[in-house]
């Protein structure tokens, strides 16, 4: 737990000196800024979710080459659904991914935060960069699912935006006695998304909130402590994921770079955590409590 209060404070720290730094600054080079976000999303974002196999080997026992077989194709078959609504119904899949990563996100703060707390936390960092940077969002969502996608979502953020930062307001101030660093955290969360660019708000979040605070958790919840044991555990998945972005890559070449980028890591993201969803909840909503194993 110390640990994740020191990571939350890292977090809060980082997120308004960048949120201050970008206003201060300005904006990078768009395809820059791109490239970038993309790289630190795969190599300190992704690996979190690499990490599925200690939550499946707890919950399910599994241990077998036949166990992790079934595993690894339920977990591919789900993954393989959600690319095939982004192709079908870009629009659909694009509310889904949003909503999902809410419900996802609101799983970060510490035990004990009530539901409307998590709730406004979960969709700041989607919902609050529509403040004012909307146009932003809009080419963002026209490159990954289509201007006709983004013309019918990007005015509903717009609209959520302001009742959004009410909440969030209303939600730190609430914690603030029992839970000040919750309430720094909410804080923080908010000013980098309404402050920041886009995709520098959200590679910052995911990095260095979502994700380093998912892999604090699983090293308690595996006991797990060593980072090298960690990264044993993560080596295939992460070779497994970047095989088929390799693949998805290859089968993107006749689009631009940007819609590439783009496509490739967030509709990738949405696959990707459809599955993870459907192991680390399980652990989340029984407060992290290590399971009597059942065999795959």
């Amino acid at each position: 737990m110390k640990a994740q209060r020191t990571q939350g404070l890292v977090f809060s720290i980082a997120a308004l000196v960048l949120a201050a730094a970008s206003l201060v600054l300005g904006r990078f080079d768009e395809r820059i800024e791109l490239i970038v976000v993309a790289s630190l999303i795969v190599v300190l974002g992704v690996p979190h979710g690499a990490l599925d196999t200690l939550f499946a080997h707890r919950l399910y026992g599994i241990s077998t080459l036949g166990g992790w077989l079934r595993f690894g194709v339920i977990y591919l078959l789900l993954a393989g659904l959600v690319v095939g609504l982004w192709l079908l119904q870009p629009a659909l899949f694009l509310i889904g991914f949003l909503i999902i990563s809410a419900a996802h996100f609101s799983g970060d703060p510490t035990a004990g935060t009530p539901w409307p707390t998590r709730t406004v936390y979960g969709g700041a960092i989607t919902i609050l960069p529509a403040l004012l940077h909307a146009a932003d969002i809009a080419r963002l969502f026209a490159l990954l699912a289509g201007e006709e996608s983004a013309a019918i979502i990007v005015p509903w953020l717009s609209l959520l935006a302001w009742p959004w930062v009410v909440g969030l307001v209303l939600a730190s101030l609430q914690r603030v006695r029992s839970d000040w660093l919750t309430a720094v955290e909410l804080g923080a969360v908010g000013v980098l998304a309404i402050v920041a660019p886009p995709l520098i708000s959200f590679v910052v979040f995911f990095c260095g909130m979502h994700s380093a605070r998912h892999i604090l958790r699983s090293m308690d919840y595996s006991d797990r402590s060593s980072l090298y044991r960690l990264l044993a555990a993560a080596l295939l998945p992460m070779l497994g994921v970047l095989g088929g972005s390799a693949l998805a890559w290859y089968f993107l070449r006749e689009i631009s770079l940007d819609a590439k980028i783009i496509q490739l890591v967030f509709v990738g993201l949405a696959a990707l955590t459809v599955p993870h969803m459907a192991l680390v909840e399980q652990v989340r909503l029984s407060g992290w409590k290590k399971p009597t194993t059942t065999h795959l």
